[in-house]
């Protein structure tokens, strides 16, 4: 096994192995910096790594480039550390980036980068997590995953997509409409990446012609001036869930108008205890739907088969296309790396619902995966770094006491 350099206060023995003080956290996007800022404000150390070569590579590399927030930023914020008051309501990608990275150099992270982790697992004998990179095996009491709902792109298996001569790219390599001028783009998913997308398109006088496989629920990004989100949550303080979805969906039909009509038909369940439930996204309207009313992004059916031209569709429909933007989301890799553990499930959640899925047996927790947003991300550090700051405090109690015990060998490796 190849070796690696020796950071702080992680030790290296004579194989190569690192064993590292505090808690070894897989993921350096904003779960695993909040995860990691919170735990040095507990006292704790903490060894981040990523396999990109930089914080936050989902929204630094995968994202397009007029994205922003979707929430306020009072929202978004991560644990310990707020926004600069020059932000606007609604930051942009690159500053919510920058945002981050003054996030990590605030609580001094420094994550390893290019430490893709091939495996993860307990070793029951010496009571520690093993956690093996291309050249190095790190090796910890606690482990944190931090790899979230949204690690790897997915690409759906559609029938004769490999016959199609343009070109087919998914949401995670597109830029803007600029590389699509004039072109006609079927763009797969009527997410919140599928509606942007396609009216970047708009921008750009390409003709998206966007897929909606689906139900989805469309709500307006704001309602009588405040957030639609921030509504909601004040009101789910007062209310039960299901009137709440009563309310909002009674002022999206009054200001959007019965979006049935246009080909985007919305599930018999509200949107957030949709949401809550399977953990799809309502839209939230920033100009799409407008362009869909006048024609400008045409709704579609589902896809039965790609042609080398262009696109079958389910209602009978043939269309030619001239490229394809695969709007079909992310899903959590979970299940590749972490083995001989049942916490999971087979698509890479915790099996244990929010808000207890953050810790699970023998020092292993999850961060990132309540399908919640960054509030949850926040929730979850908080959490986190209170239950392992108490044990590491233990420890280090029973180590000034000299005590006889496992416990010693666990912190002094």
């Amino acid at each position: 096994m190849g070796s690696c350099k020796d950071q702080g206060q992680h030790h290296k023995d004579e194989a190569g192995c690192v064993r590292v003080h505090g808690p070894i956290i897989v993921g350096a996007g904003p779960s695993g910096l909040a995860t990691s800022a919170c735990l040095t404000h507990q006292g704790v150390p903490s060894l981040i790594l990523e396999k990109s070569d930089c914080i936050a590579s989902l929204w630094q590399h995968r994202t397009y480039d007029r994205l922003k927030l979707h929430l306020p930023k009072q929202f978004c914020e991560l644990p310990l550390l707020g926004f600069p008051e020059n932000f606007p309501k609604y930051p942009t990608k690159h500053q919510f980036i920058s945002f981050l990275e003054s996030y990590a150099s605030h609580f001094s992270i420094q994550p390893r980068f290019k430490q893709a982790v091939q495996s993860a697992e307990f070793d029951h004998v010496l009571g520690f997590w093993r956690v093996k990179t291309k050249d190095c095996e790190y090796i910890s009491r606690w482990l944190i995953v931090a790899t979230g709902e949204n690690a790897e792109p997915v690409i759906p298996d559609i029938s004769g997509i490999d016959k199609f001569k343009g070109p087919v790219v998914h949401t995670s390599l597109y830029k803007s409409g600029s590389e699509f001028k004039n072109q006609r783009v079927l763009v797969i998913g009527c997410g919140n990446s599928g509606m942007e997308v396609s009216l970047d398109l708009c921008r750009y006088n390409a003709i998206p012609h966007m897929v909606v496989r689906n139900t989805v629920h469309v709500l307006p990004r704001e309602m009588f001036g405040l957030s639609t989100f921030g509504i909601a949550m004040v009101l789910l303080k007062w209310f039960p869930l299901r009137l709440v979805d009563k309310f909002l969906l009674l002022v999206a039909n009054f200001t959007l108008g019965n979006t049935d009509q246009i080909g985007l038909r919305r599930p018999k369940t509200g949107p957030i205890e949709l949401k809550n439930v399977t953990g799809k996204t309502p839209v939230l309207d920033v100009g799409a739907l407008s362009q869909i009313k006048s024609g400008k992004i045409k709704v579609m059916e589902g896809v039965k088969e790609i042609t080398r031209n262009g696109a079958k569709f389910m209602d009978g429909q043939e269309k030619e296309i001239d490229s394809i933007i695969l709007a079909t989301g992310y899903k959590s890799n979970v299940p590749t790396w972490l083995k001989g553990c049942d916490v999971f499930t087979k698509d890479g959640m915790p099996k244990t619902p929010f808000p207890n899925g953050w810790k699970a047996e023998k020092g292993l927790y999850t961060v990132g995966f309540t399908r919640r947003g960054l509030l949850g991300t926040a929730s979850d550090a908080f959490k986190i770094a209170g239950d392992i700051a108490e044990q590491w405090r233990t420890i280090k109690d029973c180590n000034n006491n000299s005590c006889n015990s496992h416990v010693i060998l666990l912190k002094e490796t």
